[in-house]
């Protein structure tokens, strides 16, 4: 009698792996991909390709129709339905708030949090002509770039990395503002023409950072997830998204946030501004990394407290 030999690969889970179709995020899902087949060889996975709301509808300013929440609706429906069961996220894009039944269960370690200035005609930001025409979608780059200069115009600029950086190629802008970790990923940090500090430009709240989502119950995979997770940024994105709780933030405000470990110290940055750049509030706090939470939640308190609040509110109005 023949023996048939135990096949392995018969018993492998496949991880269904949510993700948006457009270039950086199947970078990011191959990314995961990987990390997950190399670090638990009984793994399999496999890309459930989707399309969301935030794709389909790019005529809009994002603080118009909805915010970064629309980038992530359809994996989470994928994930509660059973049809997929991780997505992953870029951080920045990820609400306060989950569904019930899903968390975030992984935040890998950060790549460069900064944004990047990307011009064919200025060395720099200080060199652009003070009319110059930028572009960005984003309400907290469009404050910090008119409180450093009013006499910028600000358009508008979705659509895919590759689209954007077309749109500057052919002359629509003097420049564009996009996340520098984006542009490395996809190999194209040769269009940067200037990594804007955070003194300069602060980021996004979790820029930089690629977080893995999963059901709740799925405790065995979970365990995993966990595994992949960096410490320091974890603590760092914990202060961030703490910080973006409690100002109820979105992409409809102009709202920044970046946390860094220097010598065991956790640092904390925030910034509440108008779209107009005309009233700006910052504030800086340091803690430990143990107190993410609570200095993020501070921080949140002392924002408010100095105008934030009546920002905020006009805003939501």
């Amino acid at each position: 009698m023949a023996v048939i030999p135990y096949n392995s690969v018969m018993t492998q889970r496949v991880i269904r792996i949510a993700t948006r179709r457009s270039q950086l995020a199947l970078w990011q899902a191959n990314h995961v991909a990987r990390l997950i087949t190399d670090t638990f060889p009984e793994l399999s996975t496999e890309l459930v390709q989707l399309t969301t709301q935030g794709d389909k509808i790019l005529d809009s300013p994002l603080a118009k129709i909805g915010g970064k929440g629309l980038f992530v609706k359809e994996l989470e429906t994928a994930m509660l339905n059973h049809g997929a069961d991780i997505a992953v996220h870029s951080m920045k894009d990820v609400p306060v708030n989950f569904p019930a039944g899903l968390q975030l269960s992984s935040v890998l370690k950060r790549e460069d949090p900064t944004d990047a200035f990307v011009s064919n005609s200025s060395d720099s930001l200080d060199q652009l002509p003070d009319n110059a025409v930028i572009g960005t979608s984003s309400l907290r780059r469009q404050s910090q770039l008119l409180a450093r200069h009013a006499g910028y115009t600000i358009h508008s600029l979705r659509g895919n990395v590759n689209t954007r950086l077309s749109k500057l190629d052919d002359g629509q802008y003097d420049a564009i503002i996009l996340a520098s970790a984006g542009l490395k990923r996809l190999g194209l940090e040769h269009r940067i023409t200037q990594q804007l500090s955070p003194q300069t430009s602060l980021p996004a709240i979790g820029q930089g950072a690629i977080g893995i989502e999963s059901r709740v119950d799925d405790l065995e995979l979970n365990q995993k997830l966990t595994q992949l997770a960096d410490f320091e940024t974890s603590i760092c994105i914990e202060a961030e998204r703490a910080l973006n709780a409690g100002l109820n933030g979105g992409c409809q405000v102009p709202i920044g946030g970046f946390a860094e470990i220097i010598d065991g110290t956790l640092t904390l940055n925030g910034m509440v501004a108008t779209p107009d750049g005309q009233q700006f509030i910052q504030s800086a706090m340091h803690g430990t990394p143990e107190s993410a939470t609570q200095l993020g939640q501070q921080m949140a308190e002392d924002l408010l407290a100095r105008g934030a609040d009546s920002i905020l509110a006009s805003l939501y109005e």
